[in-house]
């Protein structure tokens, strides 16, 4: 599309939608009422003009290069806009105006939930190019023909001006249009947000956009942030799902996280879900499930490594690099015979600092500070104030290790009691 100004131009969508479509003739044929853009670019590029035509003779969608602009008018260049009949939409193409008007978008930068007010775009090589989102009253202003007459009164009565509230399209999610459920957006920038600030995030939307941003996330991502979640949501968010879907999520969770989640879905589901996980995997919660949730059997966590008292750093520096990323606990090594009584302990910094033909019988230390498996929360948490641990082992009553327990894991089971 020609400009007929400047070379390049920032224009709002607020100020296009309406505009006339003038046919080769000069007769007014119908009005804009939408774009359509290619939202696979980086910053997308409007690709058609969707038409209402005069006289109910329907929608047209027109390329964008159809047109030229003048006054504010469009105007065909050649055909008329009934030459191009609605169609059917790309996976990469969406309705601006449908789509993004009034939703809210999550503002990956500043990690908060914001309504769009208005787009804005640049007008520069005959293309036009979405570049930010408009979120600030300001832009609610353009959209209802107030914007010039209250940046006028502000700035009369107050010296104050009413400043832009833009946010770049590259730090852009949206998430609450019909539309976009249906697309596969590759450059999904949920995933780019600390868990625990996507967490926040999918608390304060309502319902359907919680399901709809959760289950656009991939299974790392989705799990991370599931175990940063309220576990009142995670329990709606796991029953939306299929067993199989729901397995591969929890699965990627630490046991202790997956354990606490199955406790709270109802039996049946539950069920459904260890049925369609690995076996192993299954099994290691199961076991976790016995046990009540405030004692130590119900904080622990199978999830970590343990050795026999033979093996050299160099052989557990391989081990800890091979299944690290499977464990939720990588702090300590724990030594055990090979009936699983525990020997000792070799800490993460002493194993880095050990020459690699060095057994872990010579680096443990055989000081080992261990709670019972029915110990309570209370008594547990005093040993990791007093010993100042990252983890602690849970052992039965012949000195057998059946778990760890991760700092974190009793922290969230305290912290709602601390301000009492």
């Amino acid at each position: 599309m020609p400009t007929d100004t400047a070379p390049q131009v920032f224009l709002y969508l607020s100020h296009i939608l309406g505009k006339k479509i003038i046919d080769p003739d000069g007769y007014a044929i119908g009005k804009i009422i939408d774009l359509v853009a290619n939202i696979s670019e980086q910053y997308p590029v409007v690709t058609d003009i969707v038409v209402s035509l005069k006289k109910g003779k329907g929608k047209g969608i027109v390329p964008w290069h159809k047109f030229t602009s003048n006054n504010g008018s469009f105007i065909l260049t050649n055909e008329t806009a009934s030459a191009f009949p609605e169609r059917t939409l790309l996976d990469n193409e969406l309705l601006l105006n449908r789509s993004m008007m009034d939703q809210q978008i999550v503002d990956t930068d500043g990690a908060k939930v914001r309504r769009v007010n208005d787009l804005q775009f640049l007008r520069a090589r005959d293309s036009l190019f979405l570049v930010h989102v408009d979120v600030g009253f300001r832009g609610l202003m353009r959209r209802v023909g107030l914007e010039k007459s209250v940046v006028s009164i502000l700035r009369a009565l107050f010296d104050y001006d009413l400043p832009d509230q833009f946010i770049s399209w590259k730090f852009v999610q949206p998430i609450s249009s019909p539309d976009l459920l249906r697309l596969n957006i590759a450059q999904n920038r949920l995933a780019q947000l600390h868990p625990a600030d996507l967490a926040d995030i999918i608390e304060d939307l309502d319902i359907y956009q919680r399901t709809a941003v959760f289950q656009s996330l991939d299974v790392e991502t989705a799990a991370e942030t599931l175990e940063e979640t309220d576990p009142k949501i995670q329990v709606s968010l796991i029953e939306d799902m299929g067993a199989a879907q729901a397995s591969d999520i929890i699965e990627e969770m630490s046991l202790s996280e997956a354990a606490d989640l199955l406790g709270d879905l109802p039996k049946h589901k539950a069920e459904g879900i260890l049925k369609e996980m690995e076996q192993e995997v299954a099994e290691d919660v199961k076991e976790l499930l016995a046990h009540p949730d405030e004692k130590a059997g119900g904080l622990m966590t199978t999830a970590f490594l343990n050795f026999d008292p033979a093996v050299t750093a160099a052989e557990a520096m391989e081990t800890l690099r091979r299944e690290a990323e499977d464990m939720d606990v990588i702090y300590y090594l724990y030594i055990v015979d090979q009936d699983e009584h525990l020997l000792g302990v070799v800490s993460l910094r002493e194993l880095l600092s050990a020459s690699s033909e060095v057994r872990l019988s010579e680096l443990m230390d055989t000081r080992v500070v261990s709670v019972g498996i029915d110990e309570d929360k209370e008594s547990i948490a005093d040993i990791f104030a007093k010993y100042g641990v990252m983890s602690v082992p849970v052992t039965d009553e012949e000195n057998r290790i059946k778990g760890v327990i991760d700092f974190k894991n009793l922290l969230e089971l305290v912290a709602p009691q601390l301000g009492k």
